[in-house]
């Protein structure tokens, strides 16, 4: 198996879109935090704890896509 050492255009795209998703998901949570402020300390800290992890789902399907051009797993082969 030939292993290429330049990055694939892929994998440049995929860093792109990961930078963007953690771009836009940083505005999209600090556009909120008019509304959060108003909010109980406790229920504030479980907001940020909840939005601080959720973007993290779509990584996977995108690192995937990024290294083998398929953002689901491969079905596993049964012989």
């Amino acid at each position: 198996m030939a292993h290429n050492a330049q990055p694939s255009g892929r994998k440049a795209a995929g860093i792109a879109a990961i930078l963007l998703l953690i771009i836009v998901w940083a505005m999209l949570v600090a556009s909120l935090a008019h509304f959060v402020g108003r909010w109980p300390v406790l229920v504030q800290m479980t907001f940020y704890l909840i939005m601080g992890l959720v973007w993290i789902i779509p990584l996977k399907p995108l690192i995937r896509w990024s290294q083998t051009g398929r953002f689901r797993a491969a079905p596993e082969r049964r012989d």
